[in-house]
């Protein structure tokens, strides 16, 4: 993939772009957004580009040689070529000079056989494929490209690990972090990065981008709306309902207990939720057999407390606004349901709770004892409801 084909980022790709064409690209980025706006694919495009030995511009083949401050490139629209030797290592997947990071790689680290992959980034990945590989020489190219992915979960340990090589990096070396919350990062590794702003995708290119995934059309409509933005997410949320997840019945069943379910009901109902989630994870794990089994069901769980977030977030919007436009817009009766039972300040306080559910999961809290209180929770508000 080229530059040209990221697809609804035109603000990110032409930073990067201006960047080469003037010969001014900084040895540290971080690109910054949701999961699934595409941050990986323009870090990708963009990787490919830094290491082409013949990028083009509209007028042709352009010499990056020449790019300086004093003397930039006279387009901006500047590209990979895709046909250098270059371009065809990396398109290959074997390009020498360039590396993807990700916290799973720890078994391939001298001491990681058998360990199991934490939810953290391991100090042990940083260190043997970023400290140690940077001052490799680039061998094909003109540059070392690092990748490295979920930096929002680089702890102090990594990140301090990885701040000698931001300190001090070889003039050949670039490196791109990909994060979700730059808030994870401490201000040491931010102020030696050039961070590159990722918005969110329009609902209708996301839906018509569904729209040849094969699924049905009233799911692929809620799964643009669910994924607020993220293309990424509502693809892959397309697939695992394509492969037999029955990611969108299980939603409708989850909405369905929400909209009526009482104090008696709340073990039952909090019972289906780590079920549910592991039937969807099992899907996941064969379509990433790479990604951390464990990761994969927290990213499952996750998903089931996002439709929690959706639903009592409709009901807010119908309260305070009527008509206003709902992710469950196939389920208006049960969402109505939902509204009459949570004034909209209850329904907000208990969005709040959900979030700090997803922070639980993560904390490897038991799952049965977050999900019973969070309908424990809604019990509760109902309860108090003046």
């Amino acid at each position: 993939m080229a530059l040209k084909e990221i697809f609804c980022q035109d603000k990110a790709v032409g930073i990067l772009q201006r960047a080469y064409a003037a010969g001014k690209v900084p040895h540290a980025y971080i690109f910054v957004g949701q999961d699934g706006v595409g941050r990986f694919a323009t870090a990708k495009a963009f990787a490919k580009l830094l290491l082409c030995k013949k990028p083009t511009t509209e007028n042709g083949f352009a010499d990056p040689s020449f790019a300086t401050a004093a003397s930039p490139l006279p387009l901006r629209r500047v590209d990979s070529c895709g046909v250098c030797e270059s371009c065809r290592a990396f398109g290959a997947g074997s390009h020498p000079d360039f590396n993807y990071v990700y916290k799973e790689l720890l078994e391939f680290t001298r001491d990681g056989k058998d360990k199991t992959t934490p939810v953290e980034f391991p100090i042990d990945v940083v260190r043997e494929f970023i400290v140690e590989k940077a001052p490799v020489k680039p061998t094909l190219s003109d540059r070392r490209i690092f990748i490295v992915s979920e930096g929002e979960k680089l702890n102090t340990e990594s990140q301090n690990c990885l701040l000698k090589t931001l300190e001090e990096p070889p003039e050949y070396c670039c490196i791109i972090l990909l994060c979700t919350r730059l808030e994870e990062l401490l201000p040491t590794i931010k102020s030696r990065c050039q961070i590159v702003r990722f918005g969110p995708v329009d609902e209708k290119k996301i839906l018509d981008r569904l729209k040849d995934s094969g699924i049905e059309k009233t799911q692929a409509e809620y799964f643009a709306r669910l994924a607020e933005g993220s293309i990424g997410q509502a693809c892959q949320w397309a697939q695992l309902e394509a492969e037999g997840a029955n990611f969108y019945e299980t939603k409708k069943e989850l909405i369905n207990d929400l909209s009526n379910f009482e104090l008696a009901d709340v073990l039952n109902v909090a019972r289906k939720f780590p079920d549910k989630a592991k039937e969807i994870a099992a899907v996941w794990t064969k379509l990433e057999p790479n990604v951390s089994r464990t990761d994969i069901n927290r990213k499952a769980q996750k998903i089931l407390i996002r439709i929690v977030i959706s639903a009592l977030s409709d009901a807010m919007k119908l309260k305070l606004m009527g008509t206003e436009k709902t992710i469950n817009f196939d389920q208006q009766e049960q969402i109505k349901k939902l509204a009459e039972r949570f004034e909209p300040e209850q329904a907000a306080a208990r969005i709040a709770d959900a979030c700090k559910s997803m922070v639980q999961i993560d904390a490897n809290v038991n799952e049965r004892l977050i999900f019973e209180q969070l309908l424990l929770n809604l019990v509760i508000s109902d309860r108090m409801r003046i």
